[in-house]
């Protein structure tokens, strides 16, 4: 899988870069994403997002930016604070220096339709594709480009109630009412892989 950038329109409304206790929070997530190798390298980023909402009721989340490596040391300015999608035009709406997450369409998409959910973790990993039959993780039921709405519609016809899916041929989508809930949740979807 080639990363090739955002497929929406970003309007970003102001650079004012996210602060708050949550996001040393997500720092901490995005390290152990790496060091669990769900989010694996590659030249200029990390393959994986994560995020959390801002404030109950509200759609509006912080997410790791666009080709962000999990790797190194994180500042403030990796993180963008998305206001709204709108998901019929392809438009984000930004506020910090970086792009926002390729996939924050999937992610909007989530917390409008998941009240219950304050934060989602998107990771990629070979070990839990390749188990996701035998431990029985639903799954969408087929591939689909990354960033595209075929790929929102496709996981929200599968979401449900659940809190861990496959998107086929792709990644997983660790979902939760905490971080530490989405980031136990996919450490232990790995670790049952062995």
């Amino acid at each position: 899988m080639a990363y090739k950038g955002v497929k929406f329109k970003t309007v970003r409304r102001d650079k004012k870069i996210p602060t708050g206790q949550r996001i040393k929070e997500l720092k901490y997530w995005c390290k152990k994403f790496h060091e669990y190798n769900l989010a694996p390298p590659y030249k200029g980023g990390s393959y994986g997002n994560l995020s959390f909402r801002v404030r109950r009721g509200a759609n509006e989340f912080i997410i790791t930016g666009s080709k962000i490596g999990l790797k190194g040391a994180l500042t403030n300015k990796c993180f963008v604070r998305v206001s709204h999608v709108d998901l019929d035009k392809g438009v984000v709406y930004s506020h910090g220096i970086k792009k926002p997450s390729s996939e924050s369409m999937l992610h909007f998409a989530i917390y409008r339709k998941r009240k219950d959910v304050n934060a989602v973790f998107h990771g990629h990993c070979s070990e839990i594709l390749n188990s996701a039959k035998k431990l029985k993780f639903s799954q969408t039921c087929k591939k689909e480009p990354y960033g595209t709405m075929r790929l929102v519609k496709s996981v929200l016809k599968t979401l449900g109630n659940r809190n861990f899916i496959i998107m086929k041929s792709h990644g997983f989508i660790s979902m939760d009412k905490t971080l530490k809930g989405s980031g136990t949740a996919a450490i232990k979807a790995h670790e049952r892989c062995r």
